[in-house]
């Protein structure tokens, strides 16, 4: 029996269209994945089903007293609570009314190796309805038995495991290549096909223009024959077409659909070897209360570090207090940047201007810039039409505001860059992308990640143990 069912569902924004015609069920005990590229529309669908977005078209209806726990990708709350600790609180909350169904939109985001064991372990224990958007693989193999992919404005579902949709997908992919290249056997079998013919007319035409000359009398009879010849590659002529019609169609229908690679870059300001970046020294900081010991710390032009600890120890209050919030710096000396010379990306993206436009957004960081080089600069980022540079910041999904957040650090030169969980909501493509960017990345770099497949991609990365 089913505790949803829902008919001819669509999501749409002025900006793009997520979905549409989705009809399906969530049964009792089912537990799902749900997967896509950043901004198609995994959120807004948790949402729907969570009851707190309306779609654009279709209804949903609900199992009589059906409880949902709800658990969002960007988490508001107490400033002083780490990523992780919102994580965890919320989820709290959400598990307090026993719910029958379970959404969760990246829960693994911010949380350190422990935390995402502990929260591994009780989700596999627990026996409700499961929803859950990620983009950790290994979440989805070892939570679900089912997938939901999010493309080209459609929800397709799968009746098996992550890796077994991976597998379904490559071997779709592997027949794809093959009948593209019988395609192109046939075509070229046909044009050779359609030559000969015309070799053949060219001949028969000769031998009756051939003939004409030499017996005048039987011109109607030849002219007769050369009609047909003509007639019979009129026609061969005319399969080709058709044929080549067919196979355009079918390699239009067989080829994968387009995507497109984000393509950034991050600038760096200053040069290497020219002195500390930063110095601390008896560094105290936090909200009201130190949260650590003082720390004597210097950054020299051209390091990178990352910031290391469990969630909770202080890592996102530290760069806050790096990046130029003074409340934050209690006690000690503390010799940075200027804020204007910080780039700065906050977990939570909170630096991003509410009530604003994706363009508005970057004009604040590019004030100078024409309109031209603000949509050039955006479209490296994925930003790359009208509707989309108009979006209205808060209904971009978490891997769109992180694209954004840098799009916005890339358009100055930093001095100092600060990293706060940068891989957290991106896609596949996108956290690839940023890797590279780091490793190549000339500049004053400080990091705070969870995710050990960027650490390990990073050369140089000293350490910062709170």
């Amino acid at each position: 029996m089913s505790m949803l069912q829902w008919q001819g569902l669509c999501l749409a924004f002025p900006h793009k269209t997520c979905f549409s015609d989705f009809t399906g069920s969530l049964d009792w005990g089912q537990r799902i994945a749900i997967v896509g590229d950043n901004g198609c529309g995994k959120s807004s669908l948790l949402r729907v089903l969570a009851g707190l977005q309306t779609p654009s078209e279709g209804h949903i209806e609900r199992e009589a007293d059906l409880r949902i726990g709800y658990v969002a990708q960007v988490l508001d709350g107490d400033a002083a609570l780490s990523g992780g600790q919102r994580v965890n609180q919320a989820l709290s909350r959400a598990l307090a009314g026993y719910p029958d169904l379970l959404l969760l939109d990246e829960p693994s985001n911010h949380l350190d190796a422990d935390n995402r064991r502990a929260m591994l372990r009780m989700l596999r224990h627990y026996t409700g309805t499961l929803v859950l958007v990620t983009h950790d693989s290994e979440w989805m193999d070892r939570l679900c038995d089912r997938v939901w992919i999010v493309e080209d404005e459609r929800v397709e579902a799968f009746g098996g495991r992550y890796r077994d949709y991976l597998d379904e997908r490559a071997a779709q992919h592997a027949a794809l290549l093959r009948s593209r290249e019988q395609l192109r056997r046939d075509r070229q079998a046909t044009h050779e096909r359609l030559m000969k013919e015309q070799e053949r007319a060219s001949h028969a035409r000769q031998r009756g223009e051939t003939a004409i000359r030499e017996r005048r009398w039987a011109t109607v009879k030849s002219a007769a024959k050369l009609g047909r010849g003509n007639t019979t590659a009129g026609d061969n002529r005319a399969e080709l077409r058709a044929r080549r019609e067919d196979i355009q169609h079918e390699l239009a229908r067989l080829s994968p659909g387009a995507s497109v690679d984000p393509a950034f870059f991050l600038p760096a300001g200053g040069q290497r070897g020219r002195g500390p970046v930063v110095q601390i020294s008896d560094g105290q900081f936090g909200y009201g209360v130190a949260l650590a010991a003082p720390i004597h710390w210097v950054i020299e032009a051209g390091e990178r570090w990352q910031i290391a600890g469990a969630n909770g120890c202080g890592k996102s209050t530290l760069a806050r207090a790096l990046a130029g919030e003074l409340a934050l710096r209690l006690g000690g000396g503390w010799l940075t940047p200027p804020s204007m010379d910080i780039g700065y990306l906050d977990q939570h993206y909170a630096n991003l201007p509410a009530g604003r436009t994706v363009l508005d957004a970057l004009r604040d960081h590019a004030p100078d810039w024409t309109i031209s080089a603000l949509r050039h600069h955006l479209s490296r980022f994925l930003f790359r039409h009208d509707a989309a540079l108009d979006a209205p910041v808060e209904t971009l999904s978490g891997g769109e505001r992180a694209r954004l957040s840098l799009a916005c650090i890339a358009a100055r030169t930093p001095r100092l860059l600060i990293l706060d969980e940068v891989s957290n909501n991106l896609d596949a493509r996108s956290r690839q992308q940023v890797a590279e960017i780091l490793c190549a990345y000339p500049g004053t770099l400080l990091l705070i990640s969870h995710d050990e497949t960027l650490l390990q991609q990073l050369t140089g990365l000293r350490r910062l143990e709170m």
